[in-house]
């Protein structure tokens, strides 16, 4: 089968089997995995898509380390090719999603029946290999942490990325008043087409006069909850912009520096900071991720979320990928799609 394997830890910006050293390479015989247990299903991959923690797996820069070669891995998904004698509740030819902390990145792979989660009908399938990852970080932040209440005020920084944009789209649908942060009047007008109730423009100014002035019209004393995938000196600006009994959600770092938050003014002012690490919740509390993934499933059904899909590339151009996710190009979501067996393009 095609999959696009780690042979090396490098910069995965650089086009795979440019060299004998690249990071990346194409194979075109990479084993077919075969079905590991009674209960397991073997899917053939519609499309997958990129998250950061794709990039840093590449560059040896992940918190998880592994063992080279490697199938990176992210949510995807795809149609049931095969099923082993226990399995209950898929069939072959089945619409599905899910998550895998490596082998996405390849056109089968092989799940547990329990991991594989049902696509409801009128979802497009190749939509639906986005929303684990980015729209489940955000809902698992957003909905089962934080406890975001209508009328609550939500900031979200880098509002335009993968997991920006499903914070900003959950933080509508649970009724709250939601300030997105982004960079550049492209991502700012969609963000506003997306009906967020302020946008600020990092190229025109700061996060505190914006957001001030904002809440300022709308007799708002702060903000209730903030979203953070960035980090770095955006963070600490907008720590200054929190109400007391404020929430903050550590859900990354995409600026390359950690935020340090002073405990003194935590404990002054009563904060709650949660840290998010979401593919954890697959090892302590698998649960959570399963009720997550139902609701949003549901609410991609319904029309109340949309995945916007920004790129969407073959293996071969899987650098042009990265690169987008590296220069923060994207609006969305970017994915790597492999045909079916009847060669249909996917329409995005």
């Amino acid at each position: 089968m095609e999959a696009l394997v780690c042979r090396n830890l490098g910069d995965p910006t650089t086009p795979p089997d440019s060299s004998e050293n690249t990071a990346l390479t194409v194979s075109t015989s990479h084993p077919i995995p075969k079905l590991s247990s009674p209960t397991s299903v073997r899917v053939r991959i519609k499309s997958t898509s990129l998250n950061y923690a794709n990039y840093l797996q590449v560059l040896g820069k992940y918190q998880e380390k592994f063992a080279l070669p490697f199938v990176p891995g992210s949510d995807y998904s795809g149609i049931v090719e095969s099923i082993g004698p226990k399995v209950t509740k898929f069939k072959v030819g089945d619409p599905v999603c899910s998550f895998a902390g490596l082998g996405s990145f390849a056109q089968f792979i092989v799940a547990d029946e329990k991991d594989l989660f049902g696509v409801p009908d009128g979802c497009d399938l190749v939509a639906a290999g986005a929303l684990p990852v980015a729209y489940g970080t955000s809902h698992v932040a957003l909905v089962h942490r934080a406890n975001l209440k209508s009328g609550q005020v939500l900031l979200v920084l880098g509002a335009a990325g993968g997991v920006g944009l499903a914070a900003v789209q959950i933080g509508k649908v649970c009724g709250a008043i939601v300030i997105a942060v982004a960079r550049g009047n492209e991502k700012v007008e969609f963000l506003k087409s997306m009906g967020v109730d302020h946008v600020v423009d990092l190229s025109k100014g700061g996060v505190i006069e914006s957001v001030k002035a904002f809440l300022k019209t709308k007799k708002l004393k702060g903000v209730d909850v903030v979203y953070d995938p960035v980090g770095g000196k955006l963070m600490k600006e907008s720590m200054k912009l929190l109400n007391w009994g404020a929430q903050i959600l550590v859900i990354g770092f995409a600026s390359g520096e950690v935020p340090v938050i002073p405990a003194n003014i935590a404990l002054v002012k009563n904060w709650t900071i949660h840290g998010l690490y979401w593919g954890s919740y697959k090892m302590h509390n698998p649960s959570v991720l399963e009720d997550s993934l139902k609701e949003l499933l549901s609410w991609l059904a319904k029309g109340l979320i949309t995945i916007y899909i920004s790129h969407s590339y073959k293996v071969q151009d899987a650098n042009l990928a990265f690169s987008d996710i590296k220069d923060r190009k994207v609006i969305g979501k970017v994915m790597i799609t492999f045909d079916d067996p009847k060669s249909l393009t996917s329409k995005l």
